[in-house]
């Protein structure tokens, strides 16, 4: 029996998600568990994304509306299976990353979940809170969080 039998993943779709999902893809292929790769968004109109990646430019990626949130689960799918993961399930969830994480955690009975470090080591992260620190005190499971920047 394996230590892990389902892990979660986070992705918004930038490269340093995509690197935990590779990672995550790999720990759930070695152990036979289930991979599910998970992706917060808050609906958005077509036309309040196309104004948002104006202002945000690199940082537009966090903003989507459900089809770019599937399309980003979509290639996240296809990462995970070239990693070694053979069981994987998607799910896109409206809300913020950390509370969403949590969420699928619990209803998934999850014992590990995998995010990518982005954000721990800035100074906004520091002062806000970013996804990796937040998850790791509060998802009460393993938590591996990825070099990924």
């Amino acid at each position: 029996m394996s230590a892990y039998q389902t892990v979660v993943v986070g992705t918004d779709g930038s490269d340093s998600s995509f690197a935990a999902v590779d990672r995550a893809a790999a720990v759930a292929g070695d152990a036979g568990a289930t991979l599910v790769i998970a992706c917060a968004y808050y609906p958005a109109s077509k036309q309040d994304v196309e104004k948002a990646q104006d202002v945000l430019r690199d940082e537009a990626y966090q903003v989507v509306g459900s089809a770019p949130a599937e399309d980003t689960l979509i290639s996240a799918r296809d990462r995970a299976a070239k990693a070694g993961a053979e069981k994987i399930e998607t799910v896109a969830v409206v809300g913020e990353p950390v509370e969403s994480l949590r969420k699928i955690v619990s209803e998934r009975s999850a014992d590990l979940l995998v995010v990518g470090n982005r954000g721990l080591n800035t100074l906004a992260g520091r002062i806000l809170g970013s996804v990796p620190s937040e998850v790791a005190r509060k998802s009460g499971v393993d938590v591996l969080i990825v070099h990924t920047t």
